[in-house]
């Protein structure tokens, strides 16, 4: 398979492209930071020489560079069987007093992003009638929570679009999967005192991800929701 992931530089998205290079799939990375983006994409070939990967750094929080990233991948001439949006970045407040322009950013980087790369790839997985699409939402669409904020209010509409899209694309047999993981230790936690146990691991993540595409063509895993053994923090 062909596998287009966002924010697949670290984190969640770079569990996430391991699983499948791993699997012998092929990727198409994007992320913002071009240094961090082609340190991963040589990694992952040492690993896994025979799988192709390919990657451009973009801003996909800005629409003409996210609708570049989408075309560059067209131009690459390969079928489109799996899509995943991981974009996403998290300033936290509240809606009274976190910075101004928080929601006009979380919303660019978390909803927006998904939705051009998203009507970009469409046309081709919808003509084939074959794709599966994840977005990758949280907990945080959910459940409201203290300092939340903008952040939360753009995770609660990138599951609306998540849901949305599914119910549109029922007829063209294309999947779509909406991600709400909790907690999950990755760069972000540096520095806290948070015990790297009590919260889950990227590859958890990875491996549902994973496991959603290995069904048949008549089971769509519709939602996964995943949270620490021992609860929310």
């Amino acid at each position: 398979m062909n596998i287009v992931i966002t924010g697949a530089s670290k984190g969640l998205g770079r569990a996430m492209a391991e699983k499948f290079a791993a699997q012998g799939h092929h990727l198409f990375l994007c992320s913002r930071n071009e240094v961090d983006l082609y340190k991963t994409m040589e990694e992952l070939l040492t690993c896994y020489p025979t799988v192709k990967i390919k990657a451009k750094a973009r801003d996909l929080s800005k629409k003409e560079e996210a609708q570049e990233f989408a075309a560059w991948v067209f131009n690459n001439g390969y079928v489109i069987d799996v899509l995943i949006n991981n974009a996403g970045s998290f300033i936290p407040g509240s809606i009274y007093n976190e910075p101004e322009g928080s929601l006009e950013q979380m919303l660019a980087v978390n909803l927006y992003s998904a939705y051009h790369v998203t009507r970009m790839l469409l046309p081709q997985m919808m003509e084939r009638k074959a794709g599966h699409i994840f977005n990758i939402c949280s907990i945080a669409s959910l459940q409201a929570y203290d300092n939340g904020g903008a952040y939360s209010v753009s995770k609660f509409a990138l599951l609306g679009f998540s849901k949305n899209l599914r119910q549109e694309m029922k007829p063209y047999h294309i999947k779509v999967t909406s991600v709400l993981p909790g907690a999950v230790y990755t760069n972000s936690w540096s520095g806290s005192e948070i015990d790297p146990k009590r919260i889950m691991e990227a590859t958890d993540i990875a491996e549902m991800v994973y496991a959603a595409t290995q069904l048949s063509a008549q089971a769509c895993v519709e939602e996964i929701v995943l949270r620490p053994q021992l609860g929310d923090l």
